[in-house]
């Protein structure tokens, strides 16, 4: 376990299935980055305080760029502000790599330029202290 301090950052990377696809050409809808930014904030906790800990509210939530089935995101939490038993943390979602089935059905590729999806702060509380 470490010591909650501004500026630890957890980051996970993880696939979109094209079962996620809720929308016209394959769009995710936005719970899904926000259910990713749970996983991460999660991890932060445990991390730094041995608790998964709860979520208790986000702020400024950005869609900023569409995610969409086939890409490869790169989920990243910072901690902001540490209190008694709150953490606030800052959360991206960036997309890293994108299917490409025009050049071929399974075909993907790295992009050159990430692109930020969705931003968001957040505030989770830790029960174990």
């Amino acid at each position: 376990m470490t010591t909650a301090r501004p500026g630890l950052k957890v980051t996970h990377r993880r696939y979109v299935s094209y079962s996620h696809a809720h929308y016209a050409g394959n769009l995710v809808d936005g719970a899904y980055s926000l259910g990713l930014f749970g996983d991460v904030a999660t991890e932060m906790c445990i991390q730094t305080d041995g608790d998964e800990g709860l979520f208790a509210s986000y702020d400024e939530v950005q869609f900023l760029a569409p995610v969409r089935a086939g890409d490869l995101l790169e989920i990243t939490a910072e901690l902001v502000r540490v209190g008694n038993r709150s953490r606030v943390m800052s959360f991206a979602a960036t997309v890293v790599g994108r299917g490409t089935p025009e050049v071929a059905g399974s075909a993907a590729a790295m992009l050159t330029e990430p692109i930020v999806a969705t931003t968001a702060t957040g505030t989770v509380v830790v029960t174990n202290r």
